[in-house]
């Protein structure tokens, strides 16, 4: 009898009165728990999300998951799998049952053991974070700040109330490190939401706390302070024009306060700012992109963060412990929760990307006297990629270069190109705006600190998913990080990246999602993307080399601060013009595609994966013809292989590598799936022009050219042309009207079985 009790019915009538007998009330259970929105694939579909049969909850804070099994199977059945999202979602109490048994895993031990009833709510809090912190039950108690219908994602609040727990714990160094757009505002903002609510301070005292935002751009200080817009009466920017408005008077009289780091620290010949507060002001100081900080990037917060030493300090990074941010992690200590660009994909929050390595014919360049110097001196024989735009400057190749970005990307198609330099970008910018072909003045402008307050207006109106304009920004490392353009189309690197951080970086510039925005594209003109197959690209992050000895961590080393705005010092480059005799041209475009591990795939390896998916679509070479040679049926089958991932820019790329761009993508299916022999579009349409027969039932003389016609169209341009839909455009090109059709043809119904007749033979076994 029990066996025809399906698992709904176990819920219902077994497993939810056991809950309920243990005090565990609806507000307390959610059912069915989606918490992944499944990885973006092509045509804008999704890939499975990962969800729960129960997620038990209790004072804002996720306790045990719960497998639940129909009344006939084994309890733990499923605990393998509830294991593997127990480790995701960071929680520690299991439950398997099929309403009769229930088994209890705890993974702070590695064990389990059958249980008589579920422990209630309390029960499982208290033995999770013991009965006396206080305050870490009433940070959890208190609920996150929403508005409309948006819910945290999981790994957000998993980041929020681990941060909650290191300081009720009484950390004074916390670490957040979550891929480039994941939301760390977002989760800034909950965790001084909930400090203020909570009237936490350091001193214990009956107030709320004040808490230092710090960045080191203006755009992210102004991002960050439009996030906190439902505490606006409470928040305050600190700044040269702030201070003016208060004769010289650092502002105190606020809760939140917002700065960039260059704004407040010492300069030469003047003060900063941050000395004027007393060192206990501040309870929370927030530090955002603080690997920016480490000993070999421009930022420091090292003065700052020594002056406010007794306040906690909360460091946010998108990039995981290598030893080029060594300094960072020394400080902060091991991050409480890391959140990785692969996660991000896997589980649909991020765009997937793909890779087109383009190489051209003077990625090197060795000087002769056949090139004419315009400024400089030669000092060298050879300079290689990694020197160009830096100390060397070949107009030719700027020009090629930005021939090949408006090539490679759609016309308006949202993209930001990364320079070497100020100059670089403006380079790019105008020979960019030489060969589009929108006339509108802003499609390509420069962002960099150059522009100012007019290069902050055109960024936001980039950001602007509602205009279209700017479609290219050019900048060199203003762009790396923290801003929010969600449908970012094309990453392009025209410059050298030497820092696996700086990379990760700039990377995360497409990863936001957007609608209709299945994968983003990064366009690498140097060789930057060989950093996918360092072994630290987003695999577990080791220690660094550990340059301490055991020594107390120290803030990072502060560099000398450039002032906001401060043109960077320009060298005398060469530059050199080539002679009018050299042809420049690209030499290979190689397109890699992401597997769902995030490892970069050849375009053969990409080939071994496409051979395993394809039997499934059909089943033998008789099949394939009888689908392609209808345009109907092909294009369903099209649209097939683009949900398995493979597109007609995949498909393309695919008949390159074991064809030729001649070749029909039937003949290199049949190919790949059959063994059967390629042949060209002009060897197939020989095939049908042989068959006099077909021709011969058509008499009227201007329908036989009209099929000729078609043919000639489809040799020239791929199977295309054969659309249902492209029949009327080829009717226009040829017969003119549809009444010269109905002449030539007798009738419409005729000319369209001519047109699907005419596939037939082409695609008929030979």
């Amino acid at each position: 009898m029990t066996k025809n009790i399906s698992e709904s019915d176990t819920r219902a009538n077994f497993i939810d009165p056991k809950l309920s007998e243990s005090e565990w009330d609806p507000v307390h259970i959610v059912r069915e728990y989606y918490f992944t929105d499944g990885r973006k694939l092509l045509g804008d579909k999704r890939g499975k999300r990962l969800f729960l049969d129960y997620l038990l909850k209790y004072n804002n804070t996720n306790l045990a998951i719960v497998e639940a099994k129909k009344l006939s199977d084994h309890p733990t059945k499923g605990l393998q799998q509830a294991l593997d999202y127990a480790e995701k979602l960071r929680i520690n109490f299991v439950y398997a049952t099929n309403g009769k048994k229930i088994y209890e895993f705890d993974r702070r031990t590695g064990k389990g053991d059958y249980i008589k009833d579920f422990p209630t709510p309390q029960d499982l809090y208290h033995r999770l974070f013991g009965s006396k912190n206080k305050l870490k039950e009433q940070l959890h108690n208190i609920p996150f700040l929403l508005t409309g219908n948006f819910k945290p994602r999981y790994y957000q609040e998993i980041a929020v109330n681990k941060t909650m727990e290191s300081i009720a714990d009484g950390n004074k160094r916390i670490l957040l490190t979550l891929a480039t757009g994941t939301g760390k505002t977002f989760i800034s903002f909950q965790i001084v939401h909930k400090l203020l609510q909570a009237k936490w301070n350091i001193e214990s005292e009956n107030r709320r706390p004040r808490i230092l935002f710090l960045a080191d751009r203006n755009v992210l200080a102004d991002q960050a302070i439009n996030t906190f817009n439902p505490y606006e009466n409470d928040v305050i920017k600190i700044d040269g024009e702030e201070v003016r408005k208060r004769n010289g008077v650092v502002p105190t009289n606020a809760f939140i306060f917002f700065a960039i780091y260059q704004a407040i620290a010492e300069r030469e010949d003047i003060g900063g700012y941050y000395q004027e507060y007393p060192k206990d002001f501040f309870d929370l100081v927030v530090i955002d992109e603080c690997h920016r900080g480490s000993a070999n990037e421009e930022g420091s917060w090292r003065a700052i963060l020594d002056h406010f030493s007794s306040a906690v300090h909360l460091g946010l990074t998108a990039t995981p412990k290598r030893d080029d941010n060594v300094d960072t992690y020394k400080y902060f200590g091991q991050p409480i929760y890391e959140y990785s660009l692969k996660e991000g994909i896997q589980d649909g929050f991020l765009t997937p990307y793909k890779v087109k390595r383009v190489k051209t014919n003077i990625d090197e360049y060795i000087h002769t006297n056949d090139s004419k110097v315009i400024q400089g001196e030669v000092t060298k024989d050879r300079y290689e990629i990694n020197d160009f735009n830096r100390s060397i400057t070949v107009k030719q190749r700027t020009e090629l270069v930005a021939k090949t970005i408006l090539a490679q990307i759609g016309k308006m198609d949202k993209t930001i190109v990364f320079c070497s330099n100020q100059d670089h970008a403006l380079d790019l910018r105008d020979y960019i705006n030489q060969y589009k072909t929108v006339s509108d003045i802003n499609y390509c402008v420069r962002v960099t600190s150059d522009e100012g307050k007019h290069g902050r207006e055109l960024l936001e109106a980039f950001q602007d998913n509602d205009k279209d304009i700017p479609v290219i920004l050019t900048s060199s490392k203003m762009l790396t990080t923290g801003v929010d353009a969600r449908n970012v189309r094309n990453i392009v690197l025209t410059s050298p990246i030497g820092s696996m951080v700086e990379f990760k970086q700039i990377i995360g510039r497409g990863t936001r999602v957007f609608d209709g925005k299945d994968f983003f594209t990064i366009i690498d003109f140097v060789g930057a993307t060989n950093l996918f197959y360092d072994a630290e690209w987003d695999g577990e992050p080791e220690d660094p080399k550990d340059e301490g000895g055991g020594k107390d961590p120290q803030p990072p080393r502060k560099p000398k601060v450039k002032e906001p705005g401060e043109p960077y010092e320009r060298k005398e480059k060469l530059i050199v013009e080539l002679s009018n005799g050299r042809q420049l041209k690209v030499t290979d475009v190689d397109t890699r595609y992401i597997d769902e591990n995030g490892k970069p795939l050849t375009v053969r390896e990409f080939l071994e994966k496409l051979i395993g998916e394809l039997p499934a679509i059909y089943k033998d070479e008789e099949q394939l013809r009888e689908i392609w040679s209808n345009p109907d049926t092909r294009s369903d089958l099209l649209e097939k292989l683009g949900e398995l991932g493979f597109d007609n820019e995949q498909l393309n790329d695919l008949r390159n590598m074991i064809a030729t761009p001649e070749c029909d993508i039937f003949d290199v299916l049949s190919h790949i799936s059959f063994s059967s022999d390629l042949m060209t579009r002009k060897q197939g349409v020989k095939f049908v022009k042989d068959d006099v027969q077909f021709f011969d039932v058509y008499e009227n003389l201007k329908a036989k050219d009209f099929l000729e016609f078609i043919l000639k169209h489809y040799e020239e341009h791929g199977i295309e042309e054969l659309q249902r839909d492209k029949l009327g455009d080829l009717v226009k090109l040829k017969l003119g009207t549809s009444k010269d059709a109905k002449t030539a043809f007798g009738d419409m119904k005729t000319l369209l079985g001519a047109y699907y007749k005419l596939q037939k033979n082409k695609y008929r076994a030979v």
